[in-house]
C-alpha cells in the first residue's frame, strides 16, 4: 500500500472512531444532545473530503494533518482528570476506553504520514 493511501485509509479510520467516540460521549451523558453536534459533522466531512476528495494536494495533507491532530487529543483531553469509578462500572465503559486509546494510535499515525507527505512533497518540489 502506498504512503498517500495509508494516509487517506488511517484518516478516515480516525474519523469513523471519532464518530463513535462523540456519540459514546452523548450516550453516557458526558456531552449533551443537541445541535451543536452539526458542527461535529462538519468538521468530520472537512477532514473525510481532504482524505478521498483531496489527497493529493497539499491542503489534503493538511487538513489530514489536523483531523489527526483532534483524533490523538482524544485520549488526553478525556484522561487528564482520570475517570469517574461510576463511570467504569457502566456498561460500554471498555469500548468508551479502546476507542480513545485506538484513536490516540490512529490519530497519531495519521499526523506522522501526513508530515512525512508534506516533507517529501517540498522535498521533490
Amino acid at each position: 500500500m502506498k504512503q498517500r493511501d495509508l494516509l487517506s485509509v488511517t484518516s478516515i479510520l480516525s474519523m469513523l472512531l471519532l464518530a463513535l467516540h462523540i456519540s459514546q460521549d452523548i450516550v453516557f451523558g458526558l456531552d449533551p444532545a443537541g445541535l451543536h453536534h452539526l458542527v461535529g459533522v462538519a468538521i468530520l466531512l472537512v477532514v473525510v473530503c481532504g482524505a478521498v476528495l483531496l489527497r493529493e494536494r497539499p491542503s489534503g495533507k493538511v487538513i489530514m494533518l489536523l483531523g489527526g491532530v483532534l483524533a490523538a487529543g482524544m485520549l488526553p483531553l478525556h484522561m487528564r482528570n482520570g475517570l469517574r469509578p461510576e463511570f467504569l462500572e457502566k456498561s460500554g465503559a471498555l469500548l468508551f476506553i479502546w476507542t480513545q486509546y485506538v484513536l490516540g494510535v490512529t490519530g497519531g499515525l495519521s499526523v506522522i504520514l501526513a508530515v512525512q507527505a508534506l516533507r517529501d512533497r517540498r522535498v521533490a518540489s
